[in-house]
This record gives structure tokens, sequence and C-alpha cells, in this order.
């Protein structure tokens, strides 16, 4: 028997032809709209720097919707306070690639609704008018340019997570740019971010600017550049900042960067740190001293710590980031407060300061903290969580002796803590080992931050018994009891009437020995100072 293959002609039945058309290219077309993702292309320029104004211009396309809200952060990271950046937008416009206007409404101050429709690319562009040299804002001039990504970029905030590209037109005459973004295939002005949070990472600095020589640490290269960095002695100074590094990456043991570059942005303008760079105040007039060399130093040796303490070791409310509000913590004293103390610690362990250094920076801080009545009034997880309004040292004014600065009292519940547990194990265990701990266990292995009582938590694992005496200092507005806690080391706080003239007297605090201490004491003592 013989079978005829069986043929069926489509054009018998154009419903079910027109069916599978309709239904192949709405399959397609999904598909094509899964894969389409967002792009966000920011390009700087400053045709007038005279005119202390930058241009930014956003190419967009992928957002697949008809409506898309664009946001201005209103904050940095770094710097804890409400900035209000969108003031200082102007001349604000939307066009389609045939640039032709797109209607938007403001919203809010910071935030803009644009009407797509049927666009699918477009540009955003507008100017930032600067006024205000701070390592917080923005800055240009005729001779150079710091910009702070916060303060530049709008993100739509369904799409933080996303990767983003930034170009910056070159300005005549300038020959230099530094920043924390990765180049893209090598050219000098084309930079990319894997998302908004590296991207609000990574400010820029822009002008003739002068590179001190790079040095390697494991295997590591870290750069020094900066916008007039003055007549000092760059060989010393290089030479101190490389044991600051490896003094600091002792205390870890691991580097989580494939480049530092430290980026000084000029004098008396603060600091800011961030993943693999940090933007500080820089003034080599101050360095021709030994204390002008040692301040320096610890400003350093602080911002670059932090790279480690609240970049990658941080509270857990600080990351992801809301950046349209306060992102507030009771734990600031954690990231400011005991990266105050490494600060000590590091400038001591790297031989720039001697032991009577090390323990004068405590004597200003103990003093600083007594002479304030706030301390009364604030505790030190109170002045994390309001540090929005209060100001990272405490607030100003008629109010300022209601408040305390976490920079002062911080550092001293971190010696406190470090002298405990170094009691506690037989000088075999110390606070270096909480902040190996909170590295390698939240940030390497959870990839999160901690909560307030996982760190206390962490301390008391290290310490082998209940912390609590140590936390009352944290969340009350206990007295602090130092000889209980010094004498752990063989040390003691004597108070002392100082004259500030005008029949008003001030503590001043000494730390000095202890008579005849045990032979633990003098291990501790010892190995903190020495180590």
């Amino acid at each position: 028997m013989t079978f005829k293959p069986f043929r069926y002609s489509w054009t018998h039945n154009p419903g079910i032809l027109a069916l599978i058309i309709t239904l192949f290219f709405q399959i397609n077309c999904e598909a094509s709209d899964q894969k389409y993702e967002p792009v966000f292309e920011y390009t700087i320029s400053i045709p007038h720097p005279e005119t202390h104004t930058y241009h930014v211009d956003l190419y967009c396309k992928g957002l697949n919707k008809d409506t898309a809200i664009f946001k201005l952060p209103k904050w940095t990271p770094g710097y804890y306070q409400i900035m209000n950046y969108e003031k200082a937008v102007e001349n604000f416009t939307i066009k389609n690639n045939n640039w032709k206007p797109i209607s938007f409404t403001s919203i809010n101050e910071n935030t803009w609704q644009v009407l797509l429709s049927k666009v699918r690319s477009f540009h955003i562009s507008y100017d930032i008018k600067t006024d205000r040299q701070f390592v917080a804002n923005s800055y240009v001039d005729s001779s150079h340019a710091y910009i702070i990504p916060s303060a530049s970029f709008l993100y739509v905030p369904e799409h933080l997570d996303y990767p983003v590209s930034v170009t910056v037109d070159p300005v005549k005459d300038w020959a230099n740019m530094a920043t924390g973004l990765e180049k893209v295939s090598n050219k000098s002005n084309e930079f990319k971010a894997a998302n908004f949070d590296i991207l609000y990472d990574s400010p820029i600095l822009m002008g003739n600017l002068e590179e001190l020589p790079s040095f390697m640490v494991k295997g590591i290269p870290h750069r020094f550049i900066g916008y007039k960095l003055g007549d000092f002695d760059k060989a010393a100074f290089i030479s101190n900042l490389k044991k600051i590094v490896e003094t600091a990456v002792g205390i870890i043991g691991d580097i989580p960067y494939k480049e530092y570059t430290f980026i000084a942005i000029g004098p008396g303008r603060g600091g800011i740190e961030h993943l693999n760079n940090t933007t500080v105040s820089f003034d080599g007039k101050e360095l021709h001293t030994e204390d002008g060399m040692n301040r320096m130093m610890n400003f350093i040796a602080h911002e670059y710590f932090h790279h480690y303490n609240v970049k990658r070791i941080r509270p857990f409310e600080l990351g992801p980031f809301n950046y349209d509000k306060a992102n507030r913590t009771n734990l600031l004293w954690i990231s400011e407060g005991l990266s105050v103390y490494y600060e000590y610690m590091i400038a001591k362990r790297a031989g720039l300061i001697n032991e009577e250094t090390l323990l004068h920076d405590f004597e200003k801080n103990i003093n600083a903290l007594e002479n304030n009545p706030g301390r009364q009034y604030q505790s030190l997880a109170q002045a994390s969580y309001e540090t929005w309004s209060d100001g990272p040292f405490g607030r100003q004014g008629t109010e300022a002796s209601k408040s305390i600065s976490y920079y002062d009292k911080g550092p001293i519940v971190g010696l406190f803590l470090d002298f405990v547990i170094r009691n506690a194990t037989e000088n075999q265990k110390s606070l270096d080992d909480v902040m190996r701990y909170l590295y390698w266990h939240f940030y390497k292995e959870l990839h999160r931050g901690f909560t307030d009582a996982e760190f206390q938590q962490a301390c008391e694992t290290i310490a082998g018994f209940s912390l609590n005496s140590v936390f009352e200092y944290v969340y009350t507005t206990k007295e602090l009891d130092y000889n209980s806690y010094l004498n752990y080391a063989g040390l003691k706080v004597e108070m002392k009437d100082g004259n500030l003239g005008s029949n008003k007297s001030k503590i001043s605090a000494v730390i000095s020995p202890i008579d005849k201490p045990t032979e633990l004491q003098k291990s501790i003592l010892s190995s903190w100072i020495n180590k």
C-alpha cells in the first residue's frame, strides 16, 4: 500500500494564518523587550569654567514605559547631611533624538516626571551652578573642577542597580583628571560604573594636577594626585603614606580594590572616603612642622581606614542607600568614632608618632567630652542617629550644650573595648579581632552590614563574656569610668583644672602610668603601644 504525504495549505484558512503571525510577532516583541535593558550615558562638559558652572547631558534609552521618574540625590554617601543639590540645577530640558522637546513635570525640587509615550531614547540636559568649595560640594573655577557625582547625575529609582557610563569632555589647557571610576578601553576621558552606588562613590577632579610617585602594597598600586599641592618634602610624605597603608592593611589582612587613589582637592575642605579612593583637603604648607605632618597623617589614616570601616564594615542601614532621604543609624560612632581610634593606632604602629603623642591624642578627646555638658543629655547612639539634624560635630548655637560628637566619645569607647578584650583574653585578642571578624563575616561572607546587636555580640564573642557595662556608655549618658578601663593597661587618668580666663575653668585630662603594674598590665600596654 502506498501512502501519499499529507499536505495542508495555510491559505485554506486565513484566520489561523493571521493568528499565528500575530502570536509570532507578540512573542518576539516580548522577548525583545525583556532583553532591552535601560542605558544611562552621561557626558560632563565645562564650556565656560570661569562662570563656576558645568553642563550635564544624560542620554537614556530602553526604559519601556510611558512615564519615568528621574531624581537627583539629596545627599552624598560619607557626608551625613541633606545637601539639597537640586537647588544648583539650571536650564533643565528634555529632548528626543531629533532634539524636539519632550514634556516633563517638576514633581518637587529634586524629582522630574518625564512623559515618554512612544519615545524610546532621549536626552536630559541641565547646568550645575557651583558656589562653595567643600568636599561634599561640586566646585568649578577657571583652573580646576571638582565634581560630586551625587550632585550631578540623575537616577531612576527602580534602576539604581544598572550600569552607567560617563564621558568627560576635556577642558582646554587642563592636563589631568583623577577619579575612582573605571576607564573604558584605556580612554582617558571615558569611564564606567557597574551601578549607581559605585557612580556616586567616585568623585572627579580635573585641572593641571600634580601626581606624586606611586607605590605598591602587596602588589596593588596606590596613587596620590591633587590640585595645588604646594611645596613640601614629597619623598618623606610618600614614605609616611606608604607606612600608613601597610599598617592599615595589616590590621584587616586583605586589600579589596585593584587600585587606590588619594585625591587632594585643595586646602581646608574636609575629607570623604570611598571604596577605592578618598578625597581630602590638603595644603603642603602644613607639612613643614612635625605637628603638621602628624595631623595630616592622622587625617589621611582616618579617611583611608574608612574604606574598610564604613564602606565595607558597615552598619546595616548604610547600604543599599536611599538617596532621597536621611539614612539614619545608631552606629556612626563605630564608623566614625572607631576610625578616629584607628587613625591614632595606625600612626603609632607605623612608627610616625611616639607614645606621648598617642596618649595626648586620647587626652584631647577626653577633654572635649568632659568639658561638654552635652554628655549629660545625649548618648553616643543618639549622637549617631541625630547627626542628620545636629551635624557631625553636634548642635551649634544655643543648643550646642545639649549634644556631643561621636568623634570625641567614640574613640574613648573604642579604647575601653580594646582594653577590656585584651584583659579578658590575657592579651591574646583585641579590638583588631573584632574588626577582622566584621570584615570577613559580614562583608565577605554575608555581603551585608551588621546590626546594633550583632556588633555587641561580635565584641562579646571575642572577649568571651558580656560587655553590657561598656555598651552602657553607648546607649545611655552614664558618666565614663576612665580609670576602671585604662587600668587594664596599667594607665590612669587624672582630671585637673585648666584656666580658661575670666574666672572660668575647664577639665584637663592627663594620662600616665600607674605605680607597680602587674605583668599582664605591662604586657597589654606594651602590645597596645608597640604592635
